[in-house]
């Protein structure tokens, strides 16, 4: 009976948000610009909140559970509403407590409101924080071209504090959590404007250009008019049944993404690893998640032993040099040729759900110019006992485009779009069609 009330409180909540969205216009596809940021290497997206409305500088968060902002310093909007307690909203977002404030009402700050524990995932900090609604507006656009500006009328979010900004890019004012949560951006955007629970992330791995978020459907154009959705190549997204937020509740799922990797290969050879590091057991430790919060690619550190030896040994006859934090294994970049996809080094692949289905990283997403002739293998060392044995982070992802497709629990990568002489900067921001 619980389920059935559920299921109509969440229709309801759907109905609701697509009538606040704009309905002489309904958009097939939204896009947010990303841009890599130089100090912190996060990659940062604005969105348009409030009334009136202001540009939002925010981290984006791939596993993130829904956007959280600093509501503590100058958050102002006559379209701010609290969710209150026991509401629709409420229950949407599972968020079950009740709670009062003592402080003068605003915005962050109000009786009778439910909250949910905003999380910097850079930081592994989280606190309490209200829930509410508020107008957003974003771009549309038909997948090679921006169109009209949109808005959704009343767009789920939690405020945060101040303090857990701490951490964040300089002028960030929150986070953007794209996770598999019912009011994450893609989930809430997917219902305002019904079209798929899909979105793409395609970063780039220049501080100076935009990479994209695409919501809904594909193609995904860049310049010089490629579309890059027909070379996808499809995995299951496997779900973490526990939590790996930095605070939770019993019972939560992890909202971020994980795929099953089987094996690794270097030069199409096997590398000797525990492979049951790569399941993730009842108590949701161990399998492989995508991350853009960790800039670097993470390894258990018997799988980062095993993988940057045998890394080592396949370019064994480039010079090593000292290692530069946080790598281990550095080079003479002299030595080492520069090919269309980076440095030409031996290709790392990520084994799939089978022999066939895999994901090759090549040079430009597996080594790191760290000064001008040294060249490093950028994965980190995570120690013996991390939550999760491989993280995929930023460096390795960046210049692929990664469509998560909710709907279907699948993910879509490209490999290097350097091969299809394009990169994710080249999407077309300015002119429309």
């Amino acid at each position: 009976m619980a389920t059935s009330t559920h299921l109509i409180l969440f229709s309801a909540l759907l109905l609701a948000a697509s009538a606040a969205a704009q309905t002489s216009f309904r958009p097939k596809a939204l896009i947010l610009p990303v841009k890599k940021d130089a100090a912190t290497l996060q990659y940062i997206t604005n969105l348009t909140q409030r009334t009136p409305p202001v540009s939002v500088p925010l981290t984006l968060d791939l596993g993130g559970q829904f956007l959280w902002v600093d509501c503590q310093q100058g958050y102002t909007s006559t379209t701010y509403r609290p969710a209150r307690c026991r509401s629709a909203q409420c229950s949407l977002a599972g968020a079950d407590g009740c709670g009062e404030c003592y402080s003068p009402p605003g915005p962050g700050c109000n009786n009778n409101t439910c909250g949910l524990l905003p999380d910097n995932t850079v930081t592994h900090t989280a606190t309490g924080g209200e829930l509410a609604a508020d107008v957003v507006t974003i771009q549309s656009a038909d997948g090679k071209n921006p169109g009209r500006v949109v808005s959704v009328n009343q767009f789920l979010f939690v405020c945060g504090s101040t303090f857990l900004l701490e951490g964040l890019a300089a002028g960030v004012k929150g986070m953007a959590g794209l996770g598999r949560t019912k009011i994450s951006l893609p989930i809430q955007f997917a219902a305002s404007f019904s079209f798929p629970r899909r979105f793409a992330i395609c970063l780039t791995s220049s501080t100076s250009s935009n990479g994209v978020v695409f919501f809904g459907e594909s193609p995904y154009v860049f310049l010089p008019g490629i579309d890059v959705s027909k070379s996808l190549i499809y995995t299951p997204l496997i779900l973490n049944p526990v939590s790996t937020a930095s605070a939770y509740s019993s019972g939560d799922p992890s909202s971020e993404y994980f795929i099953r990797v089987k094996s690794i290969k270097i030069s199409e050879k096997t590398v000797p690893i525990n492979t049951s590091l790569l399941t993730i057991d009842n108590n949701g430790y161990g399998g492989t998640k995508i991350s853009t919060v960790n800039p670097y690619t993470v390894l258990e550190s018997s799988i980062y032993n095993a993988v940057t030896n045998f890394f080592v040994n396949e370019l064994a006859n480039v010079k090593r040099v000292d290692s530069v934090a946080p790598f281990g294994a550095c080079f003479d970049s002299k030595n080492i040729s520069s090919t269309r996809v980076g440095p030409g080094v031996p290709a790392i692949d990520l084994v799939l759900q089978n022999e066939d289905v895999y994901w090759r990283i090549f040079g430009a997403n597996s080594m790191v110019q760290v000064s001008e002739d040294v060249l490093c293998l950028g994965f980190v060392d995570g120690g013996s006992n991390p939550r999760t044995s491989i993280v995929i982070g930023g460096h390795t992802i960046e210049d692929n485009l990664l469509q998560f497709d909710v709907a279907r629990s699948r993910l879509g990568f490209t490999s290097s779009l350097l091969f299809r002489q394009t990169t994710c900067a080249n999407f077309n921001f300015t002119s429309n069609a």
